[in-house]
């Protein structure tokens, strides 16, 4: 064998592990406590504040989507269906990623978006897809962008659901929906004491 095709292999595959450990982030300790959260996975604020900014809502709106949704596990996925009680089936649901968005969602993000090579298992473009849904039912539902209660109704129901009044009907779901909401303004306080040292700084005086 070539050796230095050999080497050249073996370097390709490192690398590769490389990128895709790079994607598919620990989860954090303390899901809890965003400061502690940012401060293990210190890309995930530029991520999130990148993504806020875009889309016009805010970093703890969009994380306790996430928190809700997947407890920040970069490949989470729905809980098997069971045949006979014992045997595991299916899953229920295409969902998977930190946002937990199913294929047919996603698609439509990435065409809409141009992000062709989007990746649910990483958090930069799963905060991303998060703001998209965001803006999409602020437009579509006329909820802003500031209302996570609203807005995770509107992420789980979909919007054309949420639209039709679907999530009434489900008590379980409006009290998830009010913890998204509490979450949201937690995780609003803690940031407010800690977001500084997260943001770049000019020359360290700033």
């Amino acid at each position: 064998m070539n050796i230095s095709r050999y080497y050249g292999q073996v370097f390709g595959s490192v690398v590769a592990v490389l990128l895709l450990a790079s994607c598919t982030a620990k989860q954090p300790s303390n899901i809890d406590n965003i400061c502690e959260i940012f401060s293990e996975q210190r890309a995930w604020y530029k991520a999130a504040n990148k993504s806020a900014k875009r889309w016009g809502t805010t970093i703890p709106v969009m994380m306790s989507v996430i928190h809700q949704e997947s407890s920040f596990k970069a490949k989470a996925k729905p809980p098997r269906t069971k045949i006979l009680w014992v045997f595991p089936g299916p899953r229920p649901a295409s969902a998977k990623g930190y946002a937990q968005a199913i294929d047919g969602t996603w698609d439509s993000y990435r065409r809409s978006t141009g992000r062709w090579s989007a990746d649910r298992n990483d958090f930069k473009d799963a905060s991303d897809f998060i703001g998209w849904y965001i803006d999409q039912s602020a437009s579509k539902n006329g909820i802003a962008k500031t209302d996570a209660q609203n807005l995770y109704l509107s992420y789980h129901e979909g919007q054309g659901g949420f639209a039709k009044g679907t999530h009434q009907g489900k008590p379980w779901l409006l009290k998830v929906a009010k913890k998204v909401e509490a979450r949201a303004k937690t995780f609003d306080r803690q940031l407010k004491g800690c977001e500084r040292k997260f943001k770049k700084r000019f020359f360290g005086l700033f």
